[in-house]
């Protein structure tokens, strides 16, 4: 068995999914397996990849599911089903560096040297953002969104997820979480639940290096757009996100559900806090949030907060 499972996830990706795939296998760190999970593609991306799985058959595993889960439920089936120490996740478009399973695998070792093996643990890693041609349009996924990859406490994580999925590892333990209870149907992305599970029952590493090329393009499910047109978007959809804010919620309540059996008292107190935030009044909520720290990166975006919640 391989020390690293590779999990993909594909749905009409034909355009870019072989450049992904041989940027894997360029690969310094070569103990992988490359498990990709199509998610009833119409294009030839099935085709690219029997071809890739017959070329790499101890190397490359491809599946196509029999319904559309959805990007989300995909991922985390997928991770589910994995057996190997670690796990990462990886998008059928962008181009990895050479270093990056090294890179992340020697982060995740050395938190697993300081906190233990059996810690639930994430590590996951700035990104260059890059045009659909590979031009570089940013050397920072962080910097160019204004964010702060190093708040990953409970409340700032149930606020704002900073886990880029196609940047993340994690380690058997915190798999066996996941394998345990029954996957959620409220997630807003699986790497945001992944980033739950580790901030609530365990720890979150960064990497502050870009370990890939983060490609955007019209066809991106979830993308970069930069801190400009972030603010732009809030402050011309206000409805949407409140509905965004109220999603939040029922995300953590979902957690709380499902994972209710191994919370702490403390944990358990955060989390239901943050699901129960539209039941307060207007003082009530906010002086939650300010208490219990459920905030955002800047001062822009927490202003905002206040005035949408």
């Amino acid at each position: 068995m391989s020390t690293v499972a590779i999990v993909m996830t594909t749905y009409n990706g034909e355009k870019y999914v072989g450049e992904q795939m041989e940027s894997i296998l360029d690969s310094s760190y070569q103990d992988y397996e490359l498990f990709i999970y199509d998610d009833g593609s119409t294009d030839g991306t099935m085709s690219i990849l029997r071809s890739y799985e017959s070329q790499y058959p101890t190397k490359i595993h491809a599946y196509q599911n029999v319904v559309n889960l959805g990007v989300t439920l995909n991922f985390l089936q997928a991770l589910a089903r994995t057996t190997t120490d670690y796990v990462m996740f990886c998008d059928q478009d962008d181009i990895w560096k050479t270093n990056k399973i090294a890179v992340t695998l020697k982060r995740m070792r050395h938190m697993e040297a300081q906190k233990g093996k059996d810690t639930p643990l994430a590590v996951f890693t700035d990104a260059i953002v890059v045009d659909s041609e590979l031009n570089v349009l940013k050397n920072s996924f962080f910097c160019a969104g204004h964010l702060n990859p190093c708040k990953t406490d409970l409340p700032h994580i149930l606020m704002e997820n900073k886990l880029i999925g196609c940047t993340v590892m994690v380690n058997a333990t915190l798999r066996k979480v996941l394998q345990s209870h029954n996957l959620p149907n409220e997630a807003k992305f699986h790497d945001w639940w992944i980033a739950l599970i580790a901030a609530t029952f365990g720890k979150i590493g960064y990497v502050n290096e870009g370990t890939l090329l983060y490609r955007q393009h019209g066809g991106n499910v979830v993308g970069n757009t930069g801190f400009l047109a972030y603010f732009n978007n809030r402050i011309t959809s206000l409805e949407t996100q409140k509905e965004a804010l109220q999603a939040l919620m029922r995300q953590a309540e979902e957690f709380l559900t499902v994972y209710g059996d191994l919370l702490s008292e403390e944990k358990m107190d955060i989390i239901q806090c943050f699901a129960n935030l539209n039941q307060l009044n207007f003082f009530q909520k906010r002086v939650q949030i300010l208490c219990h720290g459920y905030l955002k990166t800047g001062l822009i975006r927490n202003i905002g907060l206040m005035f949408i919640v």
